[in-house]
């Protein structure tokens, strides 16, 4: 591994909040997934996942029920580099309803993340959210 350059990975963590967005947006289960560690785990209200294929599975499953045509947002509130390979990410996060425009407060979370920098760039090693209010 390569030594942190702040703007360099700060950038490249941006980079892959934006591919997740653009993987829900797109409700693209595999895409979503390959964006996690093999060994990731994740948090949800009402959920445990563990492993990329669990939540492409979870993803999957919610993007042909309850979360068909939604489309996400991930706002960064802070990111902060503990390592130069581990990043913890606070965001503010939602999805909006098909035929809405903005996230309904009842469905804005509040999320962090830890994200591991690998041969394959960052990705989500571990995930939490709860709601915002």
């Amino acid at each position: 591994m390569s030594k942190l350059d702040l703007a360099t990975d700060e950038t490249a963590v941006k980079d892959l909040l934006a591919q997740m967005v653009a993987a829900w947006d797109a409700n693209d289960a595999d895409a979503f997934a390959e964006l996690y560690t093999d060994d990731t785990v994740v948090v949800t209200t009402g959920k445990y996942t563990q492993g990329k294929e669990g939540v492409r599975a979870f993803m999957a499953g919610g993007f042909a029920g309850p979360l068909k045509g939604t489309t996400s947002v991930e706002e960064p509130d802070q990111i902060r580099f503990v390592t130069d390979d581990v990043a913890i990410v606070n965001t503010i996060s939602g999805f909006v309803l098909p035929g809405e425009k903005t996230v309904q407060p009842s469905l804005e979370r509040r999320a962090t993340w830890v994200l591991r920098r690998g041969d394959d760039g960052w990705r989500v090693a571990s995930y939490h959210n709860c709601p915002s209010n």
